[in-house]
Parts: C-alpha cells; structure tokens; sequence
C-alpha cells in the first residue's frame, strides 16, 4: 500500500489538476509532498519502532496514512490535498521500516525467513507498477479521488488483523535523538526536495535545465552540510538515531548501496516507460497500466526462485545475477523505437527486468538485517527504505536530465535537416514521437548503466556466507 501510492497518484494527476486548478508548478508537490514526508522521517519512523514497539508504530502508521487517505480523496481546494498528503507520508514513514523490522524479528534466519522476505520483496517492488495499473482503472472507470479511498479498506483490515497476527516486540531503552532526529530529516528532505526540483523540464520543444536555480543549489547544499552534522552528531551521541555499529558491515553498507541504485534505476525507468507508451504509443491510462503486468509476473517469479534459492547458494550469488539480469532488461529496453511493437519492443525486456530486481531484493533484505541485533532492526530497516526512496529522487532527476536534454537535441538536428520546408502536421508527429523515442532510450541507457553498478557494489562488498544466513540468533551482536 504504501509502496504503490508513489505511482498510484501519478496517473490521476491530470484528474487532479482539473479538479482543483493547479498549476503546472504547483501540481508537482502532489507527488513531492508525499516524498518528502516519507523520505525524510524514514530513520525516524525505524527508531521509533525500536524504541516504542513496533507493533504499536506499525499500526499507528497505517491508521494514519488511511485517514490521510479518506481526507485526500475528499480534498475540495489545493491546500487540502497537499496537507493530506504530508500526512500520508509521514504515516508511511512510520509503517514501512516497521513493517520489515517485524518481519526481521517475528521469523528466525533461515528457510521461514528467506520466504517471509521473498513475499515481502515481490508486494514492495511490484507495488510500483501495480499502482499504475489500479491508477489507470480507477481514474479511467471512477474518479480520481478513489486512488486515496482506495487506501482506507486496506489500512482498516490491516490495523485490524495486526494486534492478532502480529506479536508485539520489546521496547528498547533509549530515548530519541532529537538534534539526531531533526538533522537527519532536514537533511533527507532538503535532498528529495533538491533533487526533485532539478531534473530537467521539456517545454515547447525545449529542454530547460534546473539544476543552476537557485532553489536546487540551496537544498542540495543545505542537505549536504545537514547530513554531514547528523554524521557527526551520530558518532558523538549515547543514544543515536542510526547508531555506527549499524554501519560498520561491509556486507550491511554494500546492501544499502544497492538498494540506491535499485531505487535510481528503476522509478526513473517506471516514469519515462509510462510517458513512452502513452504518448507515442497512445496508450490509454487503463492500456499502459496493464502493460506493466508482465514485470510485476517476473517479479513475483524471481522473487518465489530467490527466497528458494538464496538457503542453497547464499546471497552473493543472486546479488550478481539479478542486477545483471535487471541491466540486461533495461539495455535491452533502450533498443525500443517508436515503430517498435509491444511484444517485440516491451514485453521481453519487462520481463527481464522484472526477474532480475526479484531475485535481487530478497537476498538485499536479508543482508541487510542480517545479524543485527534485535535493539536496532528497526533502523536498519528504514536505511533499506531511506535508500531506495532518495534513489527513486536521484533517478528522476538524473534520468529526466538525460533523456528530456536527447529529446531536446533530437529535435534540434530534425528540424534543422527539414530546413524551411513546411512539414506536414503527420510529419511534425513523426518527428515528435522519433525525438522522445530516443531521448527515453538514453535514460535507459542511463538505467542499464546504474543497474550494472548495483552488479559492481555487489562484487566489491557483498562477501557474506551462507551460513550467516541460517539459523543465527538475532539477538546476537554483529560480527561480519
């Protein structure tokens, strides 16, 4: 649930703007409002659980990301929405490094677990795509206010069964640390927010390019001196927000490299497909969401093999193989023109990709949690979700500015080639549709490039054996 807002709202964005009169501006922060919140209370939202019981945050999150949601979907003016939506992510940010955290601790290391997270992995990644499908039906068959109402059900079921299936965990001693806490999320969220506002625009056959504003080199900085006194914050406090230790694995900092990059690859590559199938392709709302349903087929399919797998070949293995089969997909994918068909041009390198981030986000959960003590699983949760959620920022912007600037250029040598002969208006099209062809497939490009440095991190880093991964107390310190 939490996963899939990130895009759901996305294909109603039109809707939205209609509705409530927002300007091309100011309708971006639908999406940044929530990416803020979320991304930016992250490591509080972990500490939080280990300090006051994850159970109790774990529910408190979800009940509040539901009543955010009731109150968006009946949102009558900008503010409204807007205000929903911080809401929403900060009810995100309790729920989701929880959520992990639990699962850490309710199954021990070993075949229960590797199964626990390969069901974890597939709703988490394929989350993302299945919210552009439930996105395209729900604008295209309801109302644009449905992709938040949507959300109320679940959050009520979910707040309802977890007091019943789910035990609660011992709260840790400790108290917060605040000046950790707030360094840490002005920082997180000055970096979304820099990020978000720099990717690269593309207007009236233009590139404009956002990383000289001035609003872009203030977070960027801000978040730069924010983040490097919360490291020094960190170092010095008894009661630390992400205490060192967390941090002192190879194998630990390798997996939360990767799952940066899973995030930069892999939100961008969502965002420029979608634009790709229904602009040149014309793909309906309803049409391009379903499009996606062969990925989210190879992700479940990797993630069912790697949690079967990764008890008889260690993680490792599958964390060279799934990125390298995630960067064959998206290399592939840049292969598609517009005269490309959908199953020989989409299909094959979806259902690539798709494969290769199940098999690789398994055995990333479990080196992330591995061998950490129980005391601290909650924020070596939220350092897994913190990573791909400033990934998903870092790929759009990056990504935008890559493809948007080809678009850009293509056009440029277009038109100077046709001269001041007059182009009929199917040419212009033509034309038009070559020109976003090949700007998205550089930032493919660019994703093959960042998905393949997920494969290099894991070379370098990842050196965990197999039997860390079976049947060790999770109370116990960690010596990798």
């Amino acid at each position: 649930m939490v996963v899939l807002d990130a895009t759901i709202v996305n294909v109603a964005l039109p809707h939205i703007q209609d509705a409530l009169h927002f300007s091309g501006t100011n309708l971006e922060w639908v999406v940044n409002a929530y990416a803020l919140a979320f991304g930016g209370l992250l490591l509080l939202g972990g500490r939080s659980g280990d300090l006051l019981g994850r159970r109790r945050i774990f529910i408190a999150g979800i009940l509040l990301f539901a009543l955010a949601s009731l109150a968006g979907g009946f949102a009558t003016d900008q503010a409204w929405l807007l205000g929903a939506r911080i809401v929403q992510g900060i009810g995100g940010a309790l729920a989701a490094p929880t959520s992990l955290a639990l699962i850490a601790v309710t199954f021990p290391e070993g075949r229960e677990r590797n199964r626990a997270m390969g069901v974890y992995a597939a709703m988490s990644i394929a989350g993302g795509a299945v919210g552009l499908i439930a996105g395209g039906l729900l604008t295209s068959y309801a109302d644009w206010r449905w992709v938040f109402f949507v959300n109320v059900p679940i959050g009520l079921v979910v707040a309802f069964l977890a007091p019943r299936v789910l035990g609660e965990s011992e709260r840790q001693k400790g108290r917060f640390d605040l000046p950790g806490a707030i360094t840490a999320s002005l920082g997180l969220g000055a970096l979304v927010y820099g990020l978000s506002s720099a990717a690269t625009s593309f207007t009236n056959g233009r590139a404009i390019s956002h990383w000289g504003d001035t609003k872009v080199i203030v977070s960027l900085v801000a978040s730069v001196v924010l983040l490097g006194a919360f490291a020094l914050i960190e170092a010095r406090s008894k009661h630390a927000l992400v205490p060192p230790r967390v941090l002192r694995s190879r194998n630990r900092t390798g997996a939360y490299l990767i799952s940066l990059c899973i995030g930069t690859a892999l939100f961008g590559m969502f965002f420029f497909m979608t634009l790709f199938v229904q602009q040149v392709w014309g793909y309906s709302p309803v049409k391009s969401g379903i499009s996606y349903l062969p990925m989210v087929g190879g992700i479940f399919l990797g993630a069912g093999l790697s949690s079967n797998l990764v008890g008889r070949l260690g993680a490792r293995p599958l964390m060279i193989i799934g990125p390298a089969f995630a960067a064959g997909g998206m290399y592939w994918l840049s292969r598609i023109t517009e005269a490309s068909s959908y199953a020989g041009g989409l299909l094959g390198p979806m259902i690539l990709t798709g494969l290769g981030m199940g098999l690789t986000f398994v055995p990333l959960s479990l080196v992330a949690l591995a061998k950490v003590p129980n005391a601290d699983s909650g924020v070596a949760s939220s350092l897994l979700n913190t990573g791909q959620q400033v990934g998903g920022s870092i790929g759009l912007a990056i990504l935008g500015t890559v493809a948007w600037s080809a678009v850009a250029s293509n056009l440029r040598s277009a038109s100077a080639a046709a001269g001041s002969t007059h182009l009929s208006q199917s040419a212009q099209t033509a034309m038009s549709n070559h020109a976003l062809a090949y700007g998205f497939s550089q930032g493919y490009l660019v994703s093959a490039g960042i998905a393949l440095l997920a494969l290099i991190v894991s070379l370098i880093f990842i050196r965990i054996k197999k039997a860390d991964l079976e049947g060790v107390d999770p109370m116990a310190a960690p010596t990798d």
